[in-house]
């Protein structure tokens, strides 16, 4: 997961008040559950001293959000009475919560947003289709894609004195239409970079696109035979289901290269203390970070990413740090990690691992 996104939430000081709101609406008092909610929230936030001006702040953002119900989750991080960063979550958040600490409380967002890789959904179909995609960075386009060619669309009946020819026909039309989408698909696929492509429609359209892509795209393509819109909630399950697989790829091929370079003692690192070090000197390329939000584990940090030690004395000897400040651990590394472009893996909570580093060189 490359975490530069989060640069711009990092170049605030703490302390960070951290919210994961619960805005599901299942009931017919769902605006009454959802303040219920927000005001357990606040307490939490109230009884570790946040200041009113930001949990004003958040207040506010939680209430636009529930009167436009555009989401049942909403992840908020505000420091010095404003909001520096929200984002909506597919759905509500695995635990709702509220914390206040030096450095936002940004693993179990990164946990639940997941890889988001760039992908493009397209339904063809004889007059040409619709393409909708999405780049790495959220940004969404459709396209509405009409073939240049109308008639004759459909074939004639059997027994039509003029069969042969039309059936020629409607067959170089689907074949134009065709060509003229799979170029369009083509554009589209490289403007976002998509590393899955989800084509549906009918299958011998299907194929008569396929036929014209690029090898790139159809590297990447995963066909379905539903012949609906880019937006029937179907076609979005299967794409979802398409990305988690892509999601378990992405952390296993990680895995894998992490074990493989331990093991040759090269180019990875494995515990607290040596990855703690090793994200201190910007050797790593991609943390690995259990999925264990609950976890007691702290660090002790300065004000700039880099100023991270497993004591505060290190601190204080090495960068001159005058008051270091104890912060949980996988967010003082996940800050570390984004300064130097580090990307992140967030691995199961069964994995055997609970933190490690693949690294860029070796000290």
């Amino acid at each position: 997961m490359e975490l530069s996104f989060l640069k711009t939430l990092y170049q605030r000081p703490g302390p960070f008040a951290s919210v994961y709101a619960d805005l599901t609406r299942t009931t017919e008092d769902a605006l009454k559950a959802v303040e219920l909610r927000w005001r357990a929230l606040r307490a939490d936030l109230e009884a570790r001293d946040a200041p009113k001006a930001t949990i004003r702040a958040i207040e506010q953002t939680i209430d636009e959000e529930t009167m436009a119900r555009r989401s049942e989750g909403l992840v908020i991080f505000a420091a010095d009475g404003e909001v520096v960063y929200v984002d909506r979550l597919p759905g509500p958040p695995r635990t709702a919560r509220a914390t206040v600490a030096p450095l936002p409380d940004v693993l179990p967002y990164l946990a639940e947003r997941g890889e988001r890789f760039p992908h493009l959904v397209a339904v063809v179909d004889r007059r040409g289709g619709e393409i909708d995609y999405v780049t790495a960075e959220g940004g969404h386009r459709h396209i509405d894609v009409q073939g240049d060619e109308d008639y004759p669309i459909r074939k004639t009946k059997a027994g039509d004195w003029n069969q042969s020819r039309f059936q020629r026909s409607s067959e170089n039309v689907w074949k134009t239409n065709a060509k003229k989408v799979a170029h369009e698909i083509d554009r589209a696929a490289d403007r976002c970079g998509a590393e899955a492509i989800v084509i549906a429609g009918d299958t011998r359209v299907r194929t008569a696109v396929l036929d014209e892509v690029s090898d790139n795209v159809l590297e990447h393509t995963v066909e379905t035979d539903k012949n609906t819109t880019v937006n029937d909630p179907d076609l979005g399950a299967e794409l979802r289901r398409i990305l988690r697989l892509k999601t378990a790829e992405r952390v296993m091929t990680v895995a894998e290269r992490f074990e493989r370079e331990l093991a040759n003692g090269q180019r990875a690192v494995s515990g607290m203390v040596a990855t703690t070090e090793a994200v201190r000197q910007g050797q790593v390329e991609t943390l690995l970070l259990e999925d264990a939000p609950d976890s007691d584990e702290r660090l002790w940090v300065g004000p700039e990413p880099g100023q991270i030690a497993m004591t505060p004395d290190e601190l204080r000897d090495e960068f001159g740090v005058t008051s270091p400040q104890r912060a949980p651990a996988g967010a003082a590394l996940v800050r570390a990690a984004a300064a130097t472009d580090g990307e992140l893996v967030v691995l199961p909570p069964e994995a055997d691992l609970q933190v490690g580093a693949v690294l860029r060189y070796t000290a």
